[in-house]
């Protein structure tokens, strides 16, 4: 098989024994059906590319999970996709489909990429601006330096800590995340700060 990758072959062979001949068989059939794609480790996984991503493959403790990634755009006539690249989950090579059927739907996939055709996302839902809750806007006005760097924060920002206040579902919790809160956002801290690179 060309264009394997040594990161795929680590992976494979860490992979429970019983999604080890799983994945060699998914990954014999994309290198069969077109000897330019190519194997790449993305979100820590198993990805096959040719002009733009493919499919993807996956091991768990009891399965594999496998799919392509324009599975909404492919035809189906063995009935093996599911709607997205989640795709389906197998635990044993039974549960494949054949070759034959496999390389079938890996070239629909490399036509789709050949063809440039673009999967449709569903545009983001603009969120408006969150209210702020008296108790929160009661403290920010004690104090002006929490007050300055909370009206400078993103709408996100401010969100995040409405939010988290707001969330509390005792009266002390609330208390405690607004002190907590009014105390980061003086030191002009975005919510998750501790989690920001």
């Amino acid at each position: 098989m060309n264009n394997t990758s040594p990161d795929v072959d680590r992976y494979i062979a860490k992979a429970p024994p019983f999604a080890q001949p799983i994945l060699e068989r998914i990954r014999k059939a994309f290198h069969k059906a077109n000897p330019d794609i190519t194997e790449v480790l993305k979100w820590s996984v198993p990805h096959f590319e040719y002009k733009g991503v493919l499919a993807g493959m996956a091991a768990f403790k009891q399965h594999v999970r496998w799919g392509f990634w324009k599975a909404n755009l492919m035809d189906d006539p063995h009935g093996i996709l599911g709607e997205t690249m989640a795709g389906r989950n197998v635990s044993s090579v039974k549960d494949l489909p054949s070759e034959k059927v496999l390389i079938e739907y890996v070239r629909q996939a490399v036509k789709l990429n050949e063809e440039g055709v673009k999967v449709e996302r569903a545009p983001r839902e603009q969120r408006g601006e969150a209210e702020v809750p008296a108790d929160l806007a009661a403290a920010l006005k004690k104090s002006p330096k929490a007050k300055k760097a909370f009206d400078a924060f993103s709408p996100s920002h401010r969100r995040e800590y409405i939010e988290w206040i707001t969330e509390a579902k005792q009266e002390a919790t609330r208390q405690k995340r607004l002190v907590q809160a009014i105390e980061w956002i003086a030191e002009g801290k975005a919510r998750n700060w501790k989690y920001m690179k």
